[in-house]
């Protein structure tokens, strides 16, 4: 045997499926290969499809064919020994449906099977060992979920070698459907914790025309639970957003608060993440300003936690859990305003009955408002972002809660030197939680990957002007 030629991939007609070109290297004795290298392999364009399980279809028969089967999970293919004809049709729902690759496959090749996409093989030798790797394990629950095309479908017009009339089928293969009557394979889902939170609730609203979204509030799932974990058939999933937490920022410095604190936003977020890492899943986790002690003027991702109170530093504790995943978004976000008690909405009530309030004049960030947090991280998972932090609030001029305060004030006619200005120190009584001085976040990278917050006192005016202030 000559050289071997260097790993190779190249892609297909079907979205998703790679072809890949695999050095062998052999003498007399017989020969060897590298079959798959998550690192390499990777370089070439591999998704890092986390395998769990090895299989492999022995076939003593030239003729044997098997397929055409969309299962619910990703497939590495290769050849042990032997020769085959491979033939494959996208079978998931949309717009490439019914789209078919075929091609030859030796040792020296290897082919990456996205899930719903339908895998069919026609030996060309007798005794042809066919391997794969699958990254979720065979169960008779997940085989009630494959998708089935029959082998001679007409207008998938495989174009097999060995007439079917001349091949060893099995009975079963014979008896598969039509593309006409196929029902196509719909992707995982995305399931939304914290559903009924702020953000949570911009999360239904931003992903109200996805189909494939569920919401789940305390009531469905528990993050502290752990029936909640063992109930839930995690193989439907591709993606969970963790918009749950605990968020009472002074109550958090009490004995009982400390203990919700650090039981919602780090061990359950722990928990979470190792659900997420054992099932391949993309983890969405909201954090805030305040893992951060406010010393900087703006705050970038890669700024270490240095959290004041025990809120922040119960976050800044589940942030980590929550970068343990491969794929994981953490989306930081400051002064949250959404669907729910606020700043904003206190201040808008204020204002309508003519009242005084005195405002902390120094401590200085950008509202985050939960619409604009929930579209960026639509942004993020449909634009398939590189993983990591990212921080996410609204855009604009840097402000006080003093001057924000005035501008609420002006905003529903009230006249804003109503508003006193006070310092941190002279407002917070004893037993309330330190506050990050400066909370504003750096946007460049958000901004990098195409997303750009809008202007915080455009989305104020347009908060203020809702039926629901």
């Amino acid at each position: 045997m000559g050289h071997a030629p260097d790993l190779t991939s190249s892609t297909t007609s079907i979205p998703g499926l790679l072809l890949f070109r695999l050095p062998v290297h052999g003498d007399e004795r017989g020969w060897f290969k590298e079959n798959w290298n998550r690192a390499t392999m990777g370089a070439l364009g591999l998704p890092d499809f986390g395998p769990v399980q090895n299989n492999i279809s022995f076939n003593a028969l030239r003729g044997t064919t098997r397929g055409i089967h969309a299962e619910p999970w990703d497939k590495f293919v290769s050849l042990a020994s032997g020769r085959i004809f491979g033939g494959w049709v996208d079978l998931r729902d949309g717009a490439s449906f019914g789209t078919v690759f075929f091609c030859e496959l030796t040792p020296g090749d290897a082919v990456f099977v996205p899930r719903g996409v339908g895998n069919a093989f026609q030996t060309l030798e007798d005794n042809t060992a066919y391997t794969y790797l699958v990254n979720d394990h065979w169960s008779a629950g997940a085989q009630a979920e494959y998708t089935f095309l029959n082998l001679g479908d007409p207008d998938a017009a495989v174009p097999w070698p060995i007439p079917l009339n001349q091949a060893t089928m099995s009975a079963q293969d014979l008896g598969h459907p039509l593309l006409g009557a196929v029902k196509p394979m719909k992707p995982r889902r995305t399931l939304v914790l914290g559903a009924n939170g702020q953000v949570g609730r911009a999360l239904r609203q931003v992903f109200d025309d996805v189909e494939t979204v569920d919401f789940a509030g305390r009531e469905q799932f528990d993050l502290g639970s752990g029936s909640s974990y063992s109930g839930l058939d995690w193989r439907k999933y591709s993606t969970v957003i963790n918009a749950a937490a605990y968020t009472r920022v002074d109550a958090a410095e009490t004995s009982e608060g400390r203990a919700d604190a650090w039981r919602i936003n780090a061990a359950s977020v722990t928990r979470l993440a190792r659900a997420a890492v054992e099932h391949s899943l993309t983890l969405v986790h909201i954090s805030s300003d305040y893992v951060f002690d406010g010393t900087a003027r703006v705050h970038s991702e890669d700024e270490q936690p240095s959290p004041l109170g025990v809120y922040g530093q119960s976050k800044a504790a589940g942030d980590a859990a929550a970068a343990t995943v491969p794929r994981h978004y953490i989306v930081r976000s400051s002064w949250v305003v959404g669907d729910g008690a606020n700043f904003v909405r206190t201040m808008a009530g204020l204002a309508e009955r003519g009242a005084a309030p005195s405002v902390v004049d120094d401590q200085f960030g950008r509202l985050s408002f939960a619409v604009d947090i929930a579209a960026g991280i639509r942004h993020l998972l449909e634009t398939s972002a590189p993983y990591g932090t990212y921080n996410l609030s609204n855009d604009g001029p840097v402000q006080s809660w003093w001057e924000i305060a005035r501008e609420v004030y002006r905003l529903r006619g009230a006249d804003p030197e109503l508003v006193a200005p006070v310092d941190t120190e002279a407002y917070f009584k004893a037993g309330t939680a330190p506050r990050p001085r400066n909370s504003a976040l750096d946007l460049s990278k958000i901004r990098g990957v195409g997303y750009s917050p809008m202007d915080a006192g455009k989305r104020l005016t347009e908060y203020l002007q809702g039926p629901e202030v």
